[in-house]
């Protein structure tokens, strides 16, 4: 049967060993898994991250190209060089990637004119032109004039304009109207070969019928229409660059399209995406490290790994409890082993005994007076036995279940100790019992309890003792309103590593004295008795010196 049980829980030990095992494994595995996929993770972020930096970049152009370019046409070809100049201020001021503008303050004709475009009868071209920077001397502001006698070329981006718009009056069609997209798209060129954009305020549609019969035939009277080109040049190196990311690009810069870098290190990653627009011959070259990568690879690992640290310290602890549940499973069932092999031997002993006497009364064709006095005292003093242990199990049954009233008795406190010192040294001549009370001489309790508790640490002090060291010493004193009880041997002691297991049912200690004929309820039972009668019970002990219990319970009286 030891073999068995032995077998048992080596089997349950190296489940749990396995068990854990297997989940130390995937813990592993998990952590690893959770690793490359943060990496790849934030390389794909490295590659798609670059698109919110440029869009977070490029806001201020866009806000430039769609809102405030367009306010030119607000006056309506009547902004004259001091107004534009103010223009310019705010707006170089708010957008510092416009680095220079040129103002063309523009007249159409239905004459041709010397500077500027013509088409059939339509002229087109400027009155004067102005150009407004912070690296634009005051003596350089005005660049031409109309009184000019001289030939001037007006430049490439003024005449780009002046095309386009003769181009669309010839091509307009005046039963229709053009949407407002059509017009910002035919009133503006964006030049990304020289970073800039040349816009001409959107005229209004009766100026246009005006310009189309202008373009076939001559008019009585000739008109004069003012116009406003507008020449932005633009310094992509003045964008100010916005790392939404910043613990995932290292660098952020601005570079050619056609940017290649010589070195080309593996301790780097790189990505790029163009600018759009006047910029389109720029792009964004993003830069980091590996190692700058790895600390965002951390950071995003970091919130995985704790979580899969929970789930596998969880799993731990519940193999742990699986473990403690079979170990104390197979601690009780042990306990209980042993309590019916010893309540076995208890009971076949004295019943044993009983029989031989039965028989040899039985047997027997006479019978002196002698021999039946021994007989009668054997079975007397078995069933004694029986009936003591039977009376055991019992109360201990019902004190657990609270299934009994506790008797308030008054007690006196000398004769209660003085009838158990009688009952036990008649029981055991050898077994010497001392006393002393202390502060009261009374007092209200259970006297069944109190004696069934009494006898129980007495017999054990008996029991576990040597044949010369039978000794036991009771004090019972009161101290601070309580009752205090100690019972002190000089017995074999009990260890340490013991004393905490000792009041649980069914425990024994190994020794030579727990053989037989202990079936480990004694101080199980002496505990619910105390708990019983609202006290308390502690032990100290030393192997070799001897054992102390106190029991402390509430002085009534």
């Amino acid at each position: 049967m030891a073999l068995d049980k032995k077998a048992g829980y080596r089997k349950n030990f190296s489940l749990g060993i396995i068990f854990i095992g297997l989940i130390s494994i995937l813990f592993i595995l998990s952590l690893f898994l959770a690793f490359n996929y943060s990496k790849k993770s934030i390389e794909n972020d490295f590659v798609a991250e670059k698109v919110n930096v440029l869009e977070q970049s490029i806001k201020p152009y866009n806000d430039f190209f769609q809102n405030k370019m367009p306010e030119i046409s607000y006056y309506n070809g009547y902004l004259d060089s001091a107004t534009a100049s103010r223009f310019v201020d705010t707006l170089i001021l708010k957008y510092p990637f416009v680095s220079k503008v040129t103002f063309y303050d523009t007249e159409v004709k239905n004459v041709p004119v010397k500077d500027g475009v013509n088409a059939n009868h339509l002229g087109i071209g400027p009155k004067a032109i102005f150009q407004f920077g912070k690296q634009v001397s005051p003596d350089s502001i005005k660049i031409y004039s109309e009184d000019n006698t001289r030939s001037f070329n007006v430049g490439d981006d003024f005449n780009a304009m002046a095309i386009k718009l003769a181009t669309f009056v010839e091509d307009l069609d005046t039963a229709a109207v053009p949407t407002q997209e059509e017009l910002f798209t035919n009133f503006s060129i964006v030049n990304s070969n020289d970073n800039k954009i040349t816009y001409l305020n959107i005229p209004r549609r009766e100026d246009l019928k005006t310009y189309k019969d202008m373009v076939r035939r001559k008019l009585d009277p000739s008109p004069v229409y003012q116009q406003d080109v507008l020449v932005f040049k633009l310094d992509a190196n003045k964008i100010k660059i916005v790392n939404t990311r910043p613990l995932l690009y290292q660098t952020i810069r601005i570079e050619p399209l056609t940017y290649d870098p010589i070195d080309t290190s593996e301790e780097n990653i790189t990505t790029e995406i163009a600018l759009p627009g006047a910029f389109s011959d720029f792009k964004l070259y993003l830069i980091s490290s590996k190692s700058y990568i790895k600390k965002e690879i951390f950071i995003y690992f970091m919130p995985i790994a704790l979580v899969l640290l929970l789930v596998y310290g969880v799993l731990l602890l519940v193999a742990f409890l699986i473990y403690r549940n079979l170990n104390i499973n197979s601690k009780m069932f042990k306990l209980q082993y042993d309590f019916v092999n010893n309540l076995t031997h208890e009971f076949k002993t004295p019943v044993s005994v009983i029989k031989i006497a039965g028989n040899n009364i039985k047997s027997a064709t006479s019978l002196s007076e002698r021999e039946l006095n021994l007989y009668g005292k054997i079975l007397d003093e078995e069933a004694d036995k029986l009936n003591g242990l039977m009376n055991k199990l019992l109360a201990f049954t019902q004190i657990e279940n609270k299934a009994i009233k506790l008797n308030q008795e008054e007690v006196n406190i000398e004769d209660f100790i003085e009838s158990t010192i009688e009952s036990h040294t008649l029981k055991h001549p050898d077994f010497q019992i001392t006393y002393e009370v202390l502060g009261f001489k009374t007092f209200i309790t259970d006297p069944v309890l109190l004696g069934s508790l009494f006898d129980n640490l007495a017999e054990n002090a008996y029991k576990y003792s040597k044949p010369d060291h039978k000794k036991l010493h009771i004090s019972a004193k009161l101290i601070k309103g309580v009752l205090v009880f100690r019972f002190a041997d000089k017995g074999i002691g009990i260890a340490a590593s013991e004393l905490n297991n000792i009041f649980k049912k069914f425990f024994r200690i190994q020794n030579e004295y727990n053989q037989m004929g202990s079936v480990g309820l004694g101080l199980a039972f002496c505990k619910e008795l105390v708990n019983f009668m609202e006290g308390e019970i502690t032990v100290k002990s030393k192997v070799g010196t001897g054992t102390e219990f106190k029991i402390v319970l509430p002085y009534n009286n």
